[in-house]
């Protein structure tokens, strides 16, 4: 019975430590959204602007391409830096801490910066330009394309997700390889049966915030988005060039909700994948 009454009494000071999260949450997240919601509401198109996004074929192609592209960022990510995070996470050897390093330096660098490694790469004047023409006498340029915008989205992607996988892999029972083993499992289905079923809650965190990371990247997009339109450069457009700002406020709050119910989704399969695994 001491309980009750000892909630009671410190309920004040809960009360008052949450406030400031409070304040803050409300100042910058509700309020910003609500009054973006209005503006989409209150331009010429009223709550039409929340549909023209599937109804006209300029924007529904957007959202298509950035689905389409986000998608397969994650699915490219996830696979290398499973392969990757978990070698490393299992092997010790010379220079591990230095490539490790490396391989998470990129998250220093702010999407327009990875966006012009990406023309470095394989831009007009990019390296792999001018390897592929002193061997086939063409210059392969690809970094103003989908292919440019996926690499770029891989190059800020990948790292992020190593350092989930390598977390994980930590965590990995090695008794049910090994009891795997012992039972005739071929290392195939060692990984099948065993590994990828323990990283599944991995899986689904890290790929969720590659998706919405992706969805919403614009630095990147910006420097290489000059033949194809994602979401995050139509908005860009429709606020600067077009001065449409409640149809820019409506994709953007379409936008935001995409990505959000990928989070949403992903954390509630992640949840219940570990309560099944427990």
């Amino acid at each position: 019975m001491a309980t009750p009454g000892l909630a009671r009494r410190d309920r004040p000071w809960l009360i008052a430590l949450m406030l400031p999260v409070l304040v803050i949450f409300a100042a910058f997240f509700i309020l910003p959204m609500v009054r973006l919601a209005g503006v989409g509401a209150g331009g010429p198109r009223g709550l039409a602007a929340y549909a023209a996004i599937v109804t006209e074929p300029r924007y529904f192609r957007s959202l298509l391409s950035t689905l389409a592209l986000s998608a397969g960022v994650t699915v490219l990510t996830l696979a290398i830096a499973t392969i990757a995070g978990v070698f490393l996470q299992r092997n010790t050897f010379r220079g591990r801490s230095a490539l490790i390093a490396m391989l998470t330096f990129p998250l220093a660098f702010p999407g327009v910066v990875v966006g012009f490694m990406v023309i470095m790469l394989a831009g007009r004047q990019g390296l792999i330009g001018d390897i592929s023409r002193l061997l086939t006498g063409q210059k392969l340029v690809f970094a103003y394309s989908m292919a440019g915008l996926l690499t770029g989205y891989l190059y800020f992607s990948i790292p992020r997700v190593i350092l989930t996988i390598m977390a994980a892999a930590e965590k990995l029972d090695r008794n049910l390889e090994e009891a795997a083993r012992s039972m005739g499992a071929s290392a195939w289905q060692v990984v099948r049966d065993v590994i990828l079923p323990g990283l599944r809650p991995a899986f689904l965190s890290a790929g969720a915030i590659c998706f919405a990371t992706s969805m919403g990247a614009f630095g990147t997009a910006f420097t290489l988005a000059t033949e194809i339109e994602v979401l995050p450069m139509t908005i860009y457009t429709e606020f600067t060039l077009r001065a449409n700002i409640a149809l820019a406020a409506a994709l953007s709050l379409v936008l935001g909700v995409i990505t959000w119910l990928a989070l949403a989704l992903a954390r509630t399969a992640a949840g219940s994948s570990v309560a099944a695994s427990a």
